[in-house]
Parts: C-alpha cells; structure tokens; sequence
C-alpha cells in the first residue's frame, strides 16, 4: 500500500480540534486549532538548523494541502 505524505484527522475526544498528519519522515502530528507540532520520529539526520528549515517547509506544504483538500470539500 502506498501511503499519502499527508492525511487529515479529527478525534471525538476533541471536536473541535483538525489534524494534519504527516506520514514521511520525519513523522509529525499538527493541531490546526492551535498549530501546535508533535513530532513523532526525531529527524537524526539533520542538525538543528537543518532540521527547522526541513520543518518549516513541511509545516508550509501541509497548510496548503489543508487549503486544497478543503477546496475540493466545498466543490462537492
């Protein structure tokens, strides 16, 4: 099975709450309701500075997955 780089969730333990998940590595959970980012698997192959530059990328990419996929909810 092939894997999307990104997937939305919610949880009923928390309705209010919309969460991006990112399934490549590094692997990391982002709450849309507070941006808050749980990083899943450490990145060990990227120093710091590389690794905020790697994050703040993906962090871009998953907000604008968020904005498609919430274009194509709407069309339907």
């Amino acid at each position: 099975m092939e894997l999307p780089k990104f997937v939305l969730a919610d949880n009923t333990d928390h309705p209010e709450d919309i969460f991006i998940i990112h399934l490549d590595y590094p692997r990391f959970i982002i709450n849309l309701k507070d941006d808050e980012v749980e990083i899943m698997e450490e990145a060990d192959d990227l120093d710091e500075n590389e690794l905020e530059v790697e994050m703040e990328k993906l962090i871009e990419q998953s907000n604008a997955f968020y904005d498609r996929e919430m274009e194509r909810y709407e069309k339907q």
